[in-house]
C-alpha cells in the first residue's frame, strides 16, 4: 500500500477547473485546510497563517503560502509556489492572495466575513461556494483502499483492548492506562508496517476510553478513574494512514452485562441496522439520521441522545455530508459515513458504537469488522 500518487492529485485539480468553468469562473481559490490537501496531497502545519491554493482556469494551479514554508510548498508536485511574507502583514494574507491570483472571477470555499466586503471590492464576481465538497464527499477507490485500511488498524485497537483490558483493569489500572496499552500496542505495529511508505503524509491513531458515569460526557477527557465491575467502558477509535481517516468504537463491560444494559446494546444493534437500511435506500443524509435513531426512541431512550448518528470521513476526520438534521445531501456510492448511536445517561453511565459505513451501489460495506465479529454479549472485559 502506498500514498495517493501526483495523477490522483492531479485528476482531482483537472475536476475542479472544470466545476469552475461550468460556472462561468476564472477559477477556485480554496483556502479550507482539508480541501487543500484534499487538491495536493500536502499535509501542512495548520495554524493562523492562512494556506489557499488557486486553480484557474486558465492558469495555476497555485499554492499561496507564508514564506516560512516556502520549501515545503514546492516539493508539492505539479503547483507553483508564491509567498506572502507573515501573518497578519499589512495587507491581509487572503487579500494579497487575490491581488496576486489577478483574475475578477472567482469562487472561495471559506472567507472571513471581516474580509468579506474587501474581497467584493477587487472583484467582478465572488462566489462564496465550495465547489470542492461535492469532489471530496464521493471517494475514489484508491481512497477507498486507505479508508479500509484505517479502519483495520482502529479495529485492532479494539481487539487489544478486549484481550488485555481485564487483566489491565484486575491490576487497578485507569482509563489512562487502558488507552495506552491499546493505543501504544497498535500504533507500533501500524509505524513497522506502514511508517516508511507514509512519511511526510498523516498517519497515526487517536482514541478515548470512558467508564462508568463519566462515559455520559461524549467529548470527556481520558482520566486516571479505574472502572468498576458492571459498569460499561467506551473506547472510541480513530486511525488516518495516508491523511484517510476511519473508525472503530465499541462499548465494553466489566463483567457480564445486566438485562438493562442488553437492552440498550440492542437498541443501538438495530440503530446500527437501520443506519444501513437507510443508505441502502439512498435516502437523504438527514433522513438517514432520523431513521437511525428511530429504534433508540422506540426503545424509550430518546432523551438520552446527545447527537446525530453520523459525519463524512476522508481526508478530515469530521467531514461533509452530515448524518444529521438539516443535511438534505442525497446519500450515494463512494461516501463514507460513520455511524454512531450513542446513549448517554448523566450521572449513571454511557454507550456507544462506531462503524465505517462506505455507501456502494445496492449494499453498503462495513469497513470496520470489530463489532460484526464480537457481538453486544461478547464485548466483556473479565477482571
Amino acid at each position: 500500500m502506498k500514498p495517493l500518487s501526483s495523477d490522483f492529485y492531479e485528476g482531482v485539480r483537472r475536476n475542479l477547473q472544470d466545476r469552475a468553468e461550468d460556472a462561468g469562473l476564472d477559477g477556485l481559490l480554496l483556502l479550507t485546510p482539508g480541501n487543500v490537501t484534499y487538491a495536493t496531497g500536502w499535509h501542512f502545519s495548520r495554524n493562523e497563517r492562512p494556506v489557499g491554493l488557486w486553480i484557474g482556469t486558465n492558469d495555476g494551479p497555485w499554492l499561496l503560502v507564508p514564506y516560512l514554508e516556502r520549501e515545503y510548498a514546492m516539493a508539492v508536485p505539479g503547483v507553483d509556489v508564491r509567498t506572502y511574507e507573515e501573518f497578519p502583514g499589512v495587507i491581509p494574507a487572503v487579500l494579497w492572495m487575490i491581488d496576486e491570483i489577478g483574475a475578477r472571477r472567482m469562487a472561495i470555499d471559506a472567507l472571513d466575513a471581516a474580509l468579506l466586503r474587501h474581497a467584493e471590492a477587487k472583484l467582478d464576481r465572488l462566489e462564496l461556494v465550495d465547489h470542492a465538497l461535492p469532489e471530496r464527499a464521493v471517494k475514489t477507490e484508491a481512497e477507498l483502499a486507505l479508508v479500509r485500511e484505517s479502519a483495520s488498524f482502529a479495529d485492532q485497537v479494539l481487539e487489544r483492548l478486549l484481550t488485555a483490558g481485564g487483566d489491565i483493569i484486575r491490576q487497578g489500572g485507569t482509563e489512562a492506562d487502558l488507552l495506552a496499552d491499546c493505543t501504544g500496542y497498535v500504533s507500533r505495529i501500524l509505524t513497522d508496517m506502514h511508517g516508511e511508505a507514509f512519511q511526510g503524509t498523516k498517519m497515526g491513531i487517536t482514541a478515548s476510553v470512558h467508564s462508568g458515569p463519566r462515559g455520559a460526557l461524549p467529548h470527556g477527557s481520558v482520566t486516571t478513574r479505574r472502572p468498576q465491575p458492571g459498569e460499561p467502558v467506551i473506547a472510541g477509535i480513530g486511525c488516518s494512514i495516508g491523511g484517510y481517516h476511519a473508525e472503530s468504537g465499541a462499548t465494553f463491560i466489566v463483567g457480564e452485562p445486566s438485562g438493562e444494559q442488553r437492552r440498550i446494546m440492542d437498541a443501538m444493534e438495530l440503530s446500527t441496522s437501520a443506519t444501513v437500511a437507510a443508505l441502502v435506500g439512498r435516502r437523504s443524509c438527514s433522513e438517514v439520521n432520523d431513521a437511525a435513531l428511530a429504534p433508540i426512541h422506540a426503545a424509550g431512550l430518546g432523551d438520552a441522545i446527545r447527537h446525530r448518528i453520523g459525519h463524512g470521513m476522508g481526508v478530515e476526520g469530521h467531514e461533509a455530508p452530515w448524518l444529521a438534521p438539516g443535511d438534505d445531501t442525497r446519500t450515494a456510492p463512494g461516501m463514507v459515513f460513520s455511524c454512531e448511536p450513542g446513549i448517554y445517561r448523566p450521572g449513571l453511565d454511557g454507550w456507544r458504537t462506531i462503524d465505517t459505513l462506505i455507501v456502494g451501489h445496492n449494499q453498503v460495506e462495513v469497513a470496520s469488522g470489530f463489532l460484526k465479529r464480537h457481538p453486544p454479549e461478547s464485548r466483556v472485559l473479565d477482571c
